[in-house]
């Protein structure tokens, strides 16, 4: 009798481990970490959309700090959805990328893109052409500093295209 309520017993707790584990599961979607950037969870508000043919995809600004004659730069906070990036620009004065949350690309003209991700800082040298976003799967969130901007504000050219956005996925 003892036996038959001990393997009783098993059988129950078996099946309660094997529930709990296909319940957490989550149905057998795997969870990614960047999936939980809400507004929530922002350091800056994710701002304005940004409305303007310099960007392809859904993108957001919250400016910190406009340019000044006493500072000489400019911050803003982007938002980037999965897929969104910048046209290629560059920055008279340079720019300084601080990955606050997120995956991303950037790529200076004819060099590899580089994966960008949280706590990073990539720094945009003067006068390069260059553009930066979101991964296809992740968002990204950035603080941008344009500095120096007594050099001049910044110029942007044209987008990059999808084959230029997709080589880092056929390497």
């Amino acid at each position: 009798m003892k036996e038959i309520n001990y393997t009783k017993s098993l059988v129950i707790a078996f099946t309660i481990c094997i529930s709990v584990g296909i319940i957490s599961c989550n149905n057998g979607k795997e969870e990614h970490p960047y999936d939980k950037i809400t507004e929530s969870n922002l350091i800056f508000l994710k701002g304005k959309k940004i409305i303007n043919n310099n960007f392809k995809g859904a993108a957001w600004v919250t400016m910190l700090m406009e340019n000044d004659t006493l500072y000489d730069t400019q911050i803003g906070n982007v938002t980037f959805d999965p897929g969104a990036r910048t046209n290629w620009h560059y920055h008279k004065g340079g720019q300084i990328l601080l990955i606050t949350q997120g995956k991303g690309y950037y790529q200076e003209k004819g060099k590899q893109i580089q994966i960008m991700k949280k706590g990073q800082v990539i720094k945009c040298p003067p006068n390069i052409i260059h553009w930066h976003g979101a991964t296809p799967n992740d968002t990204l969130v950035h603080v941008a500093i344009s500095t120096n901007t007594n050099k001049g504000a910044v110029v942007w050219l044209e987008p990059v295209s999808d084959n230029e956005y997709s080589k880092f996925q056929n390497n």
